[in-house]
């Protein structure tokens, strides 16, 4: 009969001795041979008349270790169950005096494993902790910018002869070419289009009245501005922190002139931007406007304090790890073993994403979270929604129902799906459970805040 003890050797690690005796293992490994010896198709023989000698033969080795450890898998999954052990992935066999599995010689075996225990820990208590709700502004600036930039999208482009106005756009391509103006073979070279006011003011001079096939040198350093210069130059595939690339010269080619009309703002355009008739004046339409502003930087800012959240509850939580016992299961993992280099460089990521599934689990257990059937559906639905553009106005439609049931389908997406909706009700948790005060702040302090708490933490 196997037996199995257990010993400590470490911070949340124990050394599992699993003894397993001939009659574990010798009867089972009896009845696989007489089950070949009935399935064997052996030239010169029957089907199910081999000789037990002739398969023993051929056979006996590998289905006798197979057996052996299919007894050890058994009894150690048993044992970890009975006693309830809640551990790291999986029993990890040790470096100990493994005897040759013999066939012709069964004897008592004894194996060691080694094991990684989970923790238990407390929750940091988010309750005690100082949080900020940001409320952006929204500005008559920002409205007015939103307004424009819906006049432009939906308004029509008109061809004109040549350039004449800093709302002109221009489709244009950049050339790299040498100092005397000669392009440089195997050079930056790429189409693009711009709106002339996006240059610098004293470079304007040198385009108006150009047309279509005409062309001009241009440095990228003085021919626009640093917020202008560094899409450019992205765009170009050129370091756009670079002061070397920001002198490059290039020859800029017009293949196009055009001026975008703007929509005019009548119930013609409310209509088209929000059917049904709920927009009916520009007053309607600027308080729209307002809304999705606002809605847009409460997402953000939601965001932004989940954000904080995360760091709370992942800096805030002390949990123990066994860091040995992880460190060897993290080195077998992948197609080949990794270097103890490897190791160290990925363990701190790697402790950061399992301390940050312990704090997950640990929530929704406690508090009873699911993700039910339906909500994955609805999710498709909205997902669907998005690549639509929010367009849909009748969900019940077949062909949107068709659409879920086959993403309902889709392992991949619903485990996708179920991930990101119970990550949301985890932040949804921990954000009830702070007292945040409300800060209005305006949207370039917010944008900066954001963005340096960001680099912080990477």
């Amino acid at each position: 009969m196997a037996t199995v003890t257990r010993e400590n050797i470490g911070l949340l690690n124990d050394k599992i001795t699993l003894k397993l005796e001939k009659t574990d293992y010798l009867p089972a490994f009896e009845k696989a041979l007489k089950d070949y010896s009935k399935k064997a198709n052996i030239p010169g023989f029957r089907k199910g008349m081999v000789p037990a000698s002739l398969v023993k033969k051929m056979y006996g080795a590998s289905v006798y270790t197979d057996e052996v450890l299919r007894s050890v898998d058994r009894e150690l999954i048993k044992y970890l169950e009975t006693e309830k052990l809640d551990i790291f992935a999986q029993p990890l066999p040790m470096e100990s005096d493994f005897r040759q599995l013999d066939m012709n010689n069964p004897i008592d075996y004894s194996f060691d494993f080694e094991v990684g225990l989970k923790p238990a820990f407390d929750l940091t208590n988010l309750a005690k902790l100082k949080s900020t709700r940001y409320k952006v502004i929204v500005t008559d600036e920002m409205i007015e910018t939103e307004v424009a930039r819906l006049q432009n999208r939906y308004g029509n482009m008109k061809d004109c002869e040549a350039v004449t106005e800093d709302e002109n756009v221009l489709n244009v391509t950049f050339a790299e070419v040498d100092a005397d103006g000669n392009e440089i073979e195997g050079g930056a070279k790429k189409d693009n289009s711009l709106l002339l006011k996006y240059f610098t003011d004293s470079f304007r001079k040198n385009i108006l009245n150009k047309k279509a096939g005409d062309s001009v040198t241009l440095q990228l350093k003085s021919a626009f501005d640093t917020k202008e210069r560094e899409w450019v130059m992205d765009d170009l595939g050129l370091d756009k922190t670079s002061d070397a690339d920001a002198e490059k010269n290039f020859k800029l080619t017009i293949t196009k002139v055009g001026l975008l009309e703007k929509k005019e703002l009548n119930e013609e355009f409310f209509n088209q931007l929000y059917p049904g008739g709920e927009v009916k004046t520009e007053t309607d339409f600027r308080n729209k406007v307002v809304s999705e502003i606002q809605a847009y930087w409460d997402v953000q800012a939601k965001n932004q304090l989940q954000h904080q959240l995360y760091h709370d509850l992942l800096d805030g939580t002390k949990i123990d790890f066994p860091q040995s016992f992880l460190k060897k299961w993290v080195k077998t993992q992948g197609e080949k073993p990794k270097s103890d280099d490897e190791v160290e460089h990925e363990f701190p990521s790697f402790l950061n994403q399992l301390k940050w599934t312990l704090i997950t689990d640990k929530v929704v257990t406690e508090n009873g979270i699911q993700v039910q059937p339906d909500e994955i559906k609805n999710f498709a639905k909205q997902q669907l929604m998005g690549y639509m553009g929010g367009t849909i106005n009748d969900e019940e439609q077949p062909w949107i129902k068709d659409y879920t049931e086959r993403m309902m389908k889709d392992r991949k997406f619903v485990e996708d799906a179920y991930n990101r909706l119970q990550s949301q009700k985890v932040f949804d948790w921990a954000e009830s459970q702070v007292n945040a005060t409300e800060k209005p702040i305006n949207m370039e302090d917010f944008s900066k805040m954001v963005e340096e708490h960001q680099h912080h933490h990477h």
